[in-house]
Formats: C-alpha cells, sequence, structure tokens
C-alpha cells in the first residue's frame, strides 16, 4: 500500500500509525501527487484500488492520466465539489469507467457543504491506448 499526501505531518502520523498496527507493507510520501504518482508509475508501481481525496480544484491532469494509465480495477474519489467531481468523473468515464456508487456525507450540518464518495469500476478498457 502506498500513500501519498502534501502534508509532512500527516505522512509522519501515518507512518506512526502503521507501526503501532504492526503494517509492514506500506510506504508513505510526502509531496505533490501530481509529482510522486507519476513517479511511481514509472517504477512500475500500479494499484488494484486507487483513493484519491483531492482539495477543491479537484485532481490535477496528472493525476488522473497516471489512474487512466494505471487502469486499476476501482477509483474511490472522495470530494468536497460537486463541479469538480463531475469534471473528473466523466475525464474517467470517457476513458473506460463507470460510475458504480454515489454517497453524500454530511460531515459539515448546518452549512452547504457536503462531501460525497463513489466509486468507479474499470470496465476493461482503461489504460488502453
Amino acid at each position: 500500500m502506498y500513500g501519498v499526501e502534501i502534508v509532512e505531518q500527516s505522512i509522519i502520523n501515518a507512518r506512526e500509525n502503521a507501526s503501532r498496527n504492526n503494517i509492514n507493507n506500506t510506504e508513505f510520501f510526502a509531496g505533490k501527487a501530481e509529482v510522486i504518482v507519476p513517479k511511481l508509475y514509472k517504477q512500475n508501481i500500479k494499484a488494484d484500488i486507487v483513493i484519491v481525496d483531492p482539495p477543491r480544484k479537484g485532481c490535477e491532469k496528472e493525476v488522473i492520466d497516471t489512474i487512466i494509465s494505471m487502469s486499476p480495477k476501482k477509483v474511490v474519489y472522495v470530494s468536497c465539489n460537486p463541479l469538480t467531481l463531475a469534471r473528473d468523473v466523466k475525464l474517467l468515464e470517457n476513458s473506460g469507467y463507470r460510475l458504480e456508487k454515489v454517497q453524500p456525507v454530511d460531515q459539515f450540518p448546518w452549512t452547504v457543504h457536503v462531501e460525497c464518495v463513489i466509486l468507479m469500476q474499470n470496465c476493461g478498457i482503461a489504460g488502453k491506448k
């Protein structure tokens, strides 16, 4: 399992949690996903399932392109912005993924903000060029 996060303290916490729970099959990288994820893929590191939780601006093009090239079986996308979520879902759908489930999560009651978690399934053509 690989984790990428721009916030260094989150990586420190992830490593500590993995150690406390005797999880030894993890690697965590601090930095921008749009830089690290393509580098990992170029090292032939692939994933069966990709989970992304981008900022409000959505996934960077490099991340989406790498996910499509990597062709994981499933993509779980957590979003706080329905507009960028819709944009990225369309890109993934155009590359062979099918939207399977959508679950809104009201993490901020009494506000207009809603997180949305979606599951996309690879229909067998993603990553093929």
